[in-house]
């Protein structure tokens, strides 16, 4: 088996804990030969565990094709609005290209990056890894085998947890639409290319609302401070107080994003001095903290998805209605139901969700592109399951969804998606 050399733009979360690792735990199959990462402690970090010399550990993406290219992929995970060109110039130079979702926050781009593969016949897999889930395949390949008759409803929901959405999206990297994506493209079109794919057709009109209703400075209580760690009268009582996410000895699953010195000082230094000391009232995000989006597609089918930041467990639940059959599913706990109309069975699926916060399906995905890339060019290649080519629909339905929430509503015809204003507005 022939080991795939990688060069991985972006050691944050993504890099870090999932790329890294893989390389770590299957070094036949992955060995990341430079990395780029402007974090000086993180950039060295990652470079002493994957035996990266000085002279491959970048502090600028752009410093990564200072020398060509020098690998057989990139792997891409910086954040969403430096998506496109690094994509683009990795194209060019020959690279094959595991690219973090969304492709970008930009219409043009995304089509532009969708034309750039095919131009340079070069692989670029997005990272819509809820596909690779066995949750999701088990489910996909009960539809495909007709269990369902014609599908006529989906309904999806995400529970973002109160967690994940104070840490992300109301301190964290993701908070601010202007820097990165609104919350319906930076989240969410995992789960609206999980719609298009179970569905198998074309979305053609997409109506949404959604608003920051909570995380706002006229909802602080009466005594809060600017800073958790500050005074605040009400920390205790605070269901979002910083002291409580990132003071959780001895794992600290959530400090470790956003400081590598986790000894107690070394966190309580990260909360006077960083973003995620913040008060969740006072703090500079904009991105909606729920939305609902209603689809409808090519057949007359349609979708209907919740995004909720206000629950307390993370995870999705489904449940798809078709003309011969039902399925009600859980991500979380990996298990769906198969209804039979016809015989009135009830028929118990359970699928392993190991491995990562995507039931396996980053470990799946990183095997998958992988293996796409050996066989590449070998007379049996093919785009992959998460091609550039097969997630812009997805991409569409976002752009789409967020153009009609700021619209209040008004539904938005997939190809009218194509004649807005390139960029997003907030």
């Amino acid at each position: 088996m022939k080991t795939i050399t990688a060069v991985l733009l972006g050691a944050g979360s993504r890099g870090r804990y999932i790329y890294g690792p893989y390389a770590e735990k299957y070094p036949n199959e992955l060995k990341i030969v430079a990395v780029a990462e402007p974090d000086e402690g993180r950039r060295n970090h990652f470079a002493a565990i994957h035996g990266i010399s000085e002279e491959y550990a970048y502090d600028s993406w752009e410093q990564a094709f200072d020398q060509g290219r020098i690998a057989d992929v990139m792997i891409i995970s910086t954040l969403d609005r430096l998506h496109y060109i690094p994509a683009l110039k990795a194209l060019k130079l020959g690279y094959h290209v595991l690219l973090e979702k969304p492709m970008s926050p930009d219409r043009e781009e995304c089509i532009s990056l969708v034309k750039a593969a095919e131009e340079h016949g070069r692989l670029l897999i997005v990272s819509h890894v809820l596909r690779y889930s066995l949750f999701w395949d088990r489910i996909k390949k009960c539809i495909e085998a007709g269990e369902l008759g014609k599908i006529a409803t989906i309904q999806l929901s995400e529970n973002v947890g109160y967690r994940h959405m104070t840490h992300s999206y109301v301190r964290g990297n993701w908070r601010d639409a202007k820097e990165t994506s609104p919350m319906i493209l930076a989240k969410s079109c995992h789960d609206l290319d999980i719609i298009s794919w179970l569905m198998g057709e074309k979305c053609t009109m997409v109506s949404s609302f959604g608003s920051l209703l909570h995380f706002k400075e006229q909802n602080a209580p009466e005594g809060s401070a600017d800073r958790c760690i500050d005074g605040c009268e009400v920390e205790k009582t605070c269901p979002f107080s910083a002291l409580k996410l990132y003071i959780q000895p001895p794992e600290h699953p959530w400090a470790r994003y956003m400081t590598q010195d986790l000894s107690h000082e070394g966190i309580l230094r990260a909360l006077r001095e960083g973003p995620f000391g913040r008060c969740v009232y006072c703090c500079d995000n904009n991105v909606v903290d729920h939305q609902v989006v209603n689809m409808e597609f090519a057949s007359g089918a349609n979708a209907a998805f919740v995004m909720s930041g206000f629950t307390d467990k993370e995870g999705r639940k489904v449940q798809i209605m078709g003309t011969h059959g039902e399925i009600r599913g859980d991500m979380e706990t990996g298990s769906f139901t198969l209804y039979r109309y016809s015989t009135g069975e009830e028929i118990d699926f359970q699928c392993n969700t190991g491995g990562d916060g995507h039931g396996g399906g980053d470990v799946r995905m990183i095997s998958s592109f992988l293996k796409d890339v050996r066989e590449f060019g070998s007379g049996s290649q093919a785009d992959g399951l998460t091609s550039a080519g097969a997630s812009l629909q997805s991409h569409l339905m976002a752009f789409a969804a967020e153009q009609s929430r700021l619209e209040q509503g008004r539904p938005i015809a997939i190809p009218d998606v194509l004649n807005m204003k390139s960029e997003m507005n907030v």
